[in-house]
């Protein structure tokens, strides 16, 4: 008599979902980032994006956009920062 699940199936289901999960995190940290705090939330959503792709995640396109976006806000930071020759910026 057996009590519980064998636990092969379980550890091929969560990776993909795993990666799922980095590909949104990254993008919502991403657009986030245009916003707020992008010196930090930017090399975030990049790292996040670059595990999923790396994981193989089912949503590419989410990873490419917050990759995209995590560049995007070191870009915003680096442009406001030239603007008003300060180390850091605000609206």
């Amino acid at each position: 008599m057996q009590l519980t699940a064998p636990a092969t199936g379980r550890t091929t289901e969560t990776r993909p979902r795993d990666a799922d999960g980095m590909a949104v995190a990254s993008f919502i940290l991403g657009l986030l980032g245009l916003l707020v705090l992008n010196v930090f939330l930017g090399p975030i959503a990049i790292v996040l994006a670059a595990a999923a792709l790396w994981r193989g995640t089912a949503r590419r396109g989410r990873a490419y956009l917050g990759l995209t976006l995590g560049v995007a806000d070191l870009a915003v930071l680096v442009i406001a920062m030239e603007v008003s020759n300060t180390v850091s910026w605000s609206l």
